[in-house]
């Protein structure tokens, strides 16, 4: 069982690298928070809080994805390289596709609450 808990450290050993080096990774946490508050000041229902939920942790998941394809570019090259610049740059996109989603989202169930 030890294999097994020492997984689960290194993926929050993961989580914390994440955290502590990329700014992108803390702004998602502080919209998370932001999500949480909005969500229960404004009493989003159970389903329309589970979307957003699934949406943080998909806006998560890529942004450490990111950060793993970003780390394995760079160490296979330590020059500049077009297809290295494509991987990164698509890599980052994904993110941004993924965060542009969450937030439209969530403000079209923010928007809704306040009859807007």
């Amino acid at each position: 069982m030890s294999r097994f808990f020492k997984s689960f450290q290194y993926a929050i050993q993961g989580i914390k690298y994440n955290f502590s080096t990329q700014l992108n990774f803390k702004i998602h946490c502080l919209g998370f928070v932001f999500m949480n508050l909005t969500a229960y000041f404004l009493d989003f229902s159970l389903w329309e809080y589970i979307v957003c939920l699934i949406l943080a942790a998909l806006v998560f998941f890529a942004e450490l994805m990111n950060t793993a394809i970003e780390s394995v570019v760079d160490l296979s090259t330590k020059e500049y390289d077009d297809l290295a610049k494509i991987a990164k740059d698509c890599a980052a996109g994904a993110v941004l596709v993924l965060a542009i989603c969450a937030i439209a989202v969530w403000g079209l169930i923010v928007f809704s609450k306040l009859n807007l």
